[in-house]
């Protein structure tokens, strides 16, 4: 492709995504469905470079307003992740020295909110939470994150799996927590690759994975994913069961749990039942209220843990939504509460950094349920799990992950056992 097209199409593509009406990964997927023709390498460029703006857009903003032409041009120009000299030859003689220029501007002396790059709210909230650490945990949320999977064990071990990655010239190191988990640094076709199509491995972050094991199925048992989205956390629990007891995998939304049934057919499991419910009140869960050994809480939440992933997250959620989503997590919370038997466990977790969603929620539930539920300290249920450097991952009572620490996304996650 010419120089000059693929930059429009960045162009494009930049402006199509800051419009922030939806998840900028369906935005990109959306982009690349219509431009059928673009190479793997195009495809690349376009992704990154979209994804660089989200991460620093104010920076680039800023940057940008000494440029002429078009806002997301100059946008593109700034955060361009593909080939230099492609760069180059795309742009006007103007347009060069225009760069050269704003290249020479010292970052470092830059007003903090334009080197944080987080709406002013949520800097607050985290230089709160985590004080000293605040510059490490941008700096960590300002890189992509690395290729994650979860070794499904119910088909395969993890030595084995590492192997069969070797063999195609494919470096996966074990997650250095979950004793389940592979990364790769790289990005590989990864649906292409056997060990994926049998199912041997499933993309899951390590964070995500320990959430599963902090639940601590078991077979025979019956279990309850409660808000399941695609079902990753299902599989791993499915594959804990050995694929025996009844595990549900509830969710609202009928979209989402249709996506779990390919990644299902690969597992190898047969002891998944999903169901779609209208809301956390569904008759079909009032039915099992009292009956469950398990259940894992996955909130919704805000998302503000995946932003290595995820940066236009930042720009598209607000303090009145994080009130919001506080009441539907408590309300979740309490009506997956009714499904355990007296000695089950109960798991609440969220992908979110902030403790309104977190902590807040948590001790609100102890305090009103404290009679019939006591507080399973984290690091107990991640040492049972086999879990390394457990003391490491917790705050309290509480699972807390962080990118910089630990390389993961942000998840929380407080665990009880009913009386």
């Amino acid at each position: 492709m010419h120089p000059n097209a693929l930059l429009e199409l960045a162009t494009e593509l930049i402006h199509q995504v800051l419009q922030l009406k939806h998840p900028a990964d369906g935005v990109v997927s959306d982009f690349f469905r219509q431009n059928r023709t673009l190479g793997s390498r195009e495809r690349h460029t376009l992704a990154e470079t979209t994804y660089t703006v989200l991460r620093q857009r104010l920076l680039f903003q800023h940057l940008a307003q000494s440029g002429k032409g078009e806002m997301e041009r100059r946008l593109a120009v700034l955060a361009w992740q593909g080939n230099e000299g492609f760069l180059r030859a795309a742009l006007s003689e103007a347009e060069q020295q225009w760069l050269a220029q704003v290249s020479q501007v010292d970052r470092s002396a830059l007003p903090d909110k334009l080197r944080h790059n987080l709406p002013d709210w949520l800097a607050e909230r985290l230089q709160a939470a985590v004080g000293d650490e605040f510059w490490p945990l941008v700096e960590a949320m300002n890189q992509g994150a690395g290729l994650d999977l979860r070794v499904n064990t119910f088909k395969a071990k993890r030595d084995e799996v590492q192997a069969a990655f070797k063999a195609e010239n494919i470096e996966a190191v074990p997650t250095p927590y979950s004793p389940l988990g592979l990364r790769i640094n790289s990005k590989p076709a990864l649906h292409k690759l056997a060990v994926f199509m049998r199912g041997d491995v499933e993309v899951q972050d390590e964070g995500s994975q320990l959430l599963a094991l902090m639940t601590g199925a078991k077979r025979g048992e019956m279990v309850a994913d409660f808000c399941a989205g695609a079902g990753g956390k299902t599989l791993a629990l499915g594959a804990e069961m050995r694929n025996t007891g009844r595990l549900y995998a509830f969710d609202t939304s009928g979209h989402r749990l249709a996506s779990l049934k390919p990644r299902l057919a690969r597992s190898g499991l047969s002891n998944v039942y999903p169901v779609q419910i209208a809301h956390e009140r569904d008759e079909r869960i009032k039915r099992l209220a009292g009956k469950l050994d398990r259940v894992l809480v996955d909130a919704p939440c805000s998302g503000l843990g995946t932003l290595r992933r995820n940066p236009d997250l930042k720009w598209r959620q607000t303090p009145q939504a994080i009130e919001e989503l506080r009441v539907k997590q408590a309300a979740i919370l309490a009506s997956a509460a009714r499904l355990l038997k007296p000695g089950g466990r109960l798991v609440y977790a969220t992908c979110s950094l902030l403790e309104a969603e977190n902590e807040e929620i948590a001790r609100a539930f102890t305090a009103e349920r404290g009679r019939d539920f006591a507080v399973v300290p984290a690091v107990e249920a991640l040492t049972k799990a086999h879990v390394a450097q457990a003391d490491s991952l917790v705050r309290g009572d509480y699972l807390r992950l962080w990118p910089h620490r630990h390389g993961t996304d942000g998840f929380f996650a407080a665990v009880w056992q009913r009386h």
